[in-house]
Order: structure tokens, then C-alpha cells, then sequence
């Protein structure tokens, strides 16, 4: 049964992926001032592959547990607000809506992982990468607005 959730879950995980292919960075993104610390492409796509499978691996170990309804929401949560965001920052070219949004999956993913941790503490470890991970595009995110003022007023 784990492995039936654990593909379940991370159906839903690359379902919430695909936004990156319907809505690309392309030309808009790579113009945008960005700080030196931003990390390389190719950390993106590795990054988030490792994260879906320790998300996936988390839900299937706490939907298999008894009083895992918090949990589970709070998953279902932040991989809604995971998916929202790229079509926000990419798609509509909104920096400081992404913010918002990045602020809130921030939010969902930190009270998702104590949740998961009460019912599985094996589950709360591995959303702990997932929050450094959101921490890191939180913080990137914010510097691309900082340092793109007149990019967000202009898709205002």
C-alpha cells in the first residue's frame, strides 16, 4: 500500500512540476537583475526532483497513519500553493504577487512538516530539506524584487 501512496503522491508532485514547462523563465527572467548567489540552472530541476520524492516519501508514510487529518491537509495545501507559484512569478510576470505567494507556501510547508513530525517523525525529517530549499527561493525571490523595481510596477 506505501508504494501505491508513494506514487499517488508523487503524481501530484509532477503534476505541480509541469508548471515549469508550461510556463518557462525564458528571456523575461533571464534579463531581470538577480544576485550572484543565485543559484546555477541546473540546481533546479535535481533540487526538486530530490524534494518530490521526499514529499511523495512523507505523505504516503503519514496518510498509511491514524489521525493524520491535519497533516494531510496541510500537505495538500502547500502543494497547492507549490503549483501556484510558478504560473504567478513566470507566467504573469507578477514578482511581488510571487512574494505573497512565496510567503505562504513558506508558511504551509513549515506548519506541514510540525504536523507530519507529530504523526511520523521520519515524514517531518524529510520536509525539513523542502523548507531550507523554500527559504533559499523565498530569499531569492525578494532579491529579484528588490533589485527589479520597475519590472513588478511595470506588470502592475
Amino acid at each position: 500500500m506505501f508504494w501505491l501512496l508513494f506514487a499517488i503522491f508523487l503524481a501530484a508532485c509532477l503534476a505541480v512540476g509541469s508548471t515549469g514547462g508550461l510556463f518557462p523563465p525564458g528571456p523575461w527572467y533571464r534579463d531581470l537583475n538577480k544576485p550572484s548567489w543565485t543559484p546555477p540552472d541546473w540546481v533546479f530541476p535535481v533540487t526538486w526532483t530530490t524534494l518530490y520524492l521526499c514529499m511523495s516519501a512523507a505523505g504516503a508514510r503519514v496518510a498509511l497513519a491514524e489521525d493524520n487529518g491535519l497533516a494531510m491537509a496541510l500537505w495538500s495545501l502547500q502543494i497547492g500553493l507549490n503549483g501556484l507559484w510558478t504560473p504567478v512569478f513566470f507566467g504573469l510576470k507578477k514578482i511581488r504577487l510571487g512574494m505573497v505567494v512565496l510567503c505562504g507556501l513558506w508558511l504551509s510547508v513549515a506548519a506541514a512538516m510540525v504536523a507530519l513530525w507529530s504523526v511520523d517523525w521520519i515524514a517531518g525529517v524529510l520536509f525539513i530539506p523542502y523548507l531550507v530549499w523554500v527559504t533559499i527561493a523565498g530569499a531569492l525571490n525578494a532579491s529579484v524584487l528588490r533589485l527589479n523595481p520597475e519590472e513588478d510596477a511595470r506588470a502592475a
